[in-house]
């Protein structure tokens, strides 16, 4: 199980690398239309609130409650009763999404006035934000519909997932980059504003990610006609799970849409800062944070269900291991090098408008961020462990707390130091929210961090310090501001080199062998 667990990991992380790849190249397209204008702004808001439910309802508070319950029936019952169960809850996530979505198309004004509220007030006193309202409002009628689609592709994915067949849900996101990128590129001309084009991506996005994934639910014999299931036994517990997961991992989320709403009212620039600061760490969490927990809670969920008290805890210290291990340099290598990879990416066409040094802005947006980094991937990690469980009344209760934390950091950060204290307060919230989890965690004897992972933790952090150290040093001796966009690219690669040689150097200096990364019994056997 544990080679499965690591090489299942390692598709994930893969298939997500490309997407993550193609995202930051998606990014980059929009920077240099859009810049950190007030369009640029505008799309961002009119994407986010989409995609904020989307990781609420879908991939947060449904995957989480679906997947153990999914687990359990094929474990117990057999793949025919998970057939049926599949129907069932897609015909109802199905009917109630497309609802929900339609809603959201006639309802945009009033969403795009409830997360925008500077943006109406303007609008409503006449001010000079008024035209990013009543863009807000048209393009959340082209984006809102991907909630109903990717929603649906998540459930695909969840039962992929289930069956290991984790590359195909790992590899669709792809499709949603591609789809952006590509109506960016021919549509952006046919509009007076660009944000259009980008918004219409969103949407075919979404159609292409689902109609990708329905031939895998084929073959794998998981496809068949949606049914009305809303009293269905099976169905009952996944809505009961479903309502309090809803405050549970997806608690970052809503920290976002919160500094949205917040940044909205500060100035311009602020969201798009905020956006592309955010896509960075995205980059390293999804890739690493995400993959793991993909592949996690399948497997926590089918130990739970037989009663496998011990690789359960193993399982779990192995994750936790694995996002130290990996989250640890991402962070201080961000904090470092940041300027350089912002540059690289975005540093181009709007994005170079206005007087405002936007590189600046959006690299001192990241160093905040950073400082929850490793918080955020324990959070993907640590959740799983009650989730599998089928206990979502814990991280409810862990949730609210942490969202008002966000709230008092956000007043208490924001007055003096604008966006920043936003990005501050999301990554001591995420701390927060972390350690509050492990507490419990520890507290109800599922799970206690290894005395061997404490050790193996040191060394990391000693190597990530080194590694942070040695790229800043070799980076500093350059002008590379100055430099062409080539040069910049090479530099940069020699600088990843490097900082991936001095990490593992050290670890293998200081005793660290891939098997204490690779086995979930190495806690065991140390």
């Amino acid at each position: 199980m544990a080679k499965g667990l690591f090489r299942s990991g390692m598709i994930v992380s893969a298939m997500t690398m490309i997407s993550r790849i193609l995202g930051l190249v998606r990014d980059a397209v929009v920077a240099n239309l859009l810049g950190a204008s007030a369009a640029a702004d505008v799309f961002l808001f009119a994407n986010r609130i989409p995609n904020f439910l989307r990781r609420l309802f879908a991939e947060g508070a449904f995957a989480q409650a679906f997947v153990p319950v999914l687990s359990e029936i094929k474990e117990q019952q057999g793949d025919d009763k998970v057939r049926l169960f599949v129907a069932q809850a897609a015909g109802t996530l199905g009917t109630i999404l497309l609802i929900g979505s339609l809603f959201g198309v006639f309802a945009s004004p009033f969403i795009a006035a409830l997360f925008g509220t500077g943006w109406f007030i303007d609008w409503w006193q006449g001010g000079e934000n008024a035209e990013k309202f009543v863009l807000a409002s048209a393009l959340l009628k082209l984006t809102f519909p991907y909630l109903f689609f990717v929603s649906l592709v998540a459930l695909s994915g969840a039962v992929m997932n289930v069956y290991n067949r984790f590359a195909v849900a790992a590899f669709t996101p792809v499709l949603l980059n591609v789809s952006i990128i590509t109506c960016a590129v021919f549509l952006h001309d046919k509009f007076s504003v660009g944000a259009y084009a980008l918004a219409i991506g969103v949407f075919v996005g979404g159609l292409v990610q689902l109609l990708f994934q329905l031939p895998f639910l084929y073959r794998a014999r998981m496809l068949s006609r949606p049914k009305w299931g809303w009293q269905d036994e099976n169905v009952k517990k996944v809505r009961k799970l479903m309502l309090p997961a809803l405050f549970g991992v997806s608690i970052s989320q809503i920290n976002l849409l919160l500094d949205t709403m917040i940044a909205s009212m500060l100035m311009t620039g602020s969201i798009a800062w905020l956006y592309y600061s955010d896509r960075l760490i995205e980059f390293p969490l999804g890739l690493f944070g995400i993959g793991i927990a993909t592949v996690i809670l399948p497997a926590l969920s089918k130990l739970h269900s037989t009663k496998s008290t011990k690789d359960f805890q193993l399982t779990l210290d192995w994750g936790v291991r694995f996002v130290i291990f990996l989250g640890l340099p991402a962070m201080f290598g961000l904090m470092v090098i940041s300027p350089l990879i912002i540059t690289v990416l975005f540093d181009h066409g709007a994005f170079q408008n206005g007087e405002i040094d936007h590189v600046k802005a959006v690299s001192y947006g990241v160093m905040a961020y950073s400082v929850g980094l490793v918080s955020f991937m324990l959070i993907k990690v640590l959740a799983p462990g009650f989730y599998s469980r089928q206990d979502t009344k814990t991280p409810v209760k862990i949730g609210i707390k942490t969202l008002v934390l966000n709230m008092v950091f956000n007043i208490m950060l924001a007055p003096f130091i604008g966006y920043l204290g936003l990005a501050l307060a999301t990554a001591m919230s995420a701390s927060c929210n972390a350690y509050l989890l492990y507490h419990q965690l520890r507290k109800e004897g599922v799970y206690q961090f290894s005395a061997m992972s404490l050790g193996f933790t040191f060394k990391c952090l000693f190597s990530s310090l080194l590694m942070a150290a040695s790229v800043w040093y070799v980076g500093q001796q350059f002008m590379w501001q100055a430099w062409h966009f080539t040069e910049q690219v090479l530099l940069l690669g020699g600088l990843l080199v490097l900082a991936v040689f001095v990490y593992f150097a050290a670890l293998f200096i200081l005793g660290v062998r891939l098997n204490t990364i690779k086995s979930v019994a190495t806690t065991e056997s140390n």
